[in-house]
């Protein structure tokens, strides 16, 4: 009876081991194979020693800027010091989710958390795929490195997540105050519907109304592939003094800006302010003329002015080429990779433990090229900069100029 119970027992792990390398081996989807970091990393396969930083991304789909934005920070970061941190090389374990797809995400996290052995997970472009592997975070206790996903409450899903990118409130509350400053009182809202659009409008509302604006009707537009046209033509007859929108970064300002241009919406009197998302930099040379004069705020503009934002955009376009300007995706990217050596510095040598690993991003201070960063001991969230900028024509492209700021913002989400 005793070997027909632990026989049992063992059919059914080898059941479950092989259900998981199968499930593994089916989701990797796009890039499946490990993927050494460009330049030295890309040298004979990595020891016992090396490093190894699973990168869940978007490369397909109508997101896949947004991988190729993240890769190509990391890459940069890695390439710049030699693919390896104190000696030991870096493994850079690439895996596409194909855009907005929480279930794949998840599988493609299990691969690199229970097959490949990773130290690190990070990446995370977007909210439902980080929200969905956060639990996988905590059980394997992995720290899990967020480089873009902005809903505030992401890094609450897990006590193993950190994010080095931004929040939604953190870079709306400033605008809502801009706004005011500047005698705008009354805001029509267009967001997207999921989770990051709610985080915006509900910051906005809160801080505008909190100084006496009106938000005198609110929108929100579907997340994938939505039509503009009709919602502008609300917009119009609304009349507000201004709308406030909130899309995903890619393709979908384009989208709203060509919508906006073809109504005539600032022709009829009403002022375009947006988080940044709205004018990243990859996507604003598109927009053309239309985009002049929009007023956002965010935590990155590649018109940045440091030497150390110089640097990076010289190493981004070494590993990326000079076709990809890099936009706040690529700033989380390498500041993720920076993040994520300063605490294996911290920690010195030997294998990576995952509860110490998070003690040593706590209170972690790197100098950007957004500017200076620090991650927040108790909410692991980043406290940065807010900028707010306007596009502005500069030779033969276009760029989000910054001209006021606001220092050392926490997360008002929180």
């Amino acid at each position: 009876m005793i070997a027909k119970f632990g026989s049992s027992w063992l059919s059914v792990w080898l059941l479950l081991l092989g259900a998981v390398l199968s499930s593994c081996r089916s989701s990797d989807a796009g890039k499946t194979e490990a993927e050494p970091a460009s330049g030295p990393s890309s040298a004979p396969a990595a020891t016992s020693d090396a490093i190894k930083v699973g990168l869940i991304v978007p490369f397909s789909g109508p997101f896949a800027s947004l991988g190729a934005q993240i890769e190509g920070g990391v890459k940069a970061y890695l390439d710049t010091h030699g693919g390896a941190i104190d000696g030991r090389k870096v493994e850079l374990l690439v895996r596409d989710t194909t855009g907005l797809a929480p279930d794949v995400a998840k599988r493609l996290a299990q691969g690199l958390i229970v097959r490949d052995q990773v130290d690190f997970i990070a990446g995370f472009a977007l909210t439902p795929n980080a929200m969905a592997v956060a639990p996988l975070a905590t059980e394997a206790k992995k720290p899990m490195v967020i480089m873009n996903a902005a809903t505030s409450s992401i890094t609450t899903k897990s006590p193993y997540v950190v994010r080095v990118s931004l929040t939604l409130p953190q870079v709306t509350a400033p605008l809502a105050t801009w706004a005011l400053k500047n005698g705008i009182r009354n805001v029509y809202s267009l967001v997207s519907d999921y989770a990051p659009g709610a985080d915006a409008e509900a910051q906005f509302k809160k801080t505008f109304e909190a100084g006496g604006g009106k938000v005198v009707a609110a929108d929100k537009v579907p997340v994938n592939n939505p039509d503009f046209a009709p919602f502008i033509q609300r917009i119009k007859d609304a009349k507000p003094e201004a709308v406030f929108v909130f899309v995903p970064a890619g393709t979908q300002g384009i989208a709203f800006m060509k919508a906006a241009r073809e109504r005539g919406l600032t022709e009829a009197g009403i002022r375009i302010i947006a988080t940044g998302d709205l004018t990243e930099d990859q996507q604003i040379d598109p927009m053309g003329d239309s985009a002049l004069g929009v007023v956002t705020t965010h935590h990155y503009s590649a018109a940045h002015a440091s030497p150390e934002n110089e640097a990076f955009k010289a190493a981004f376009a070494k590993v990326a080429g000079t076709q990809l300007r890099p936009n706040f995706m690529a700033v989380g990217g390498y500041d993720g990779m920076a993040a994520i050596a300063a605490v294996v510095h911290r920690l010195g040598p030997g294998k990576i433990d995952g509860d110490k690993a998070i003690e040593a991003f706590k209170g972690l201070e790197l100098s950007s090229p957004r500017g200076p960063i620090r991650i927040d001991p108790e909410t692991r969230d980043v406290i940065q900069t807010v900028y707010v900028r306007k596009v502005e024509k500069r030779g033969d492209n276009y760029y989000n100029v910054e001209f006021e700021e606001y220092p050392a913002q926490k997360d008002p989400g929180k």
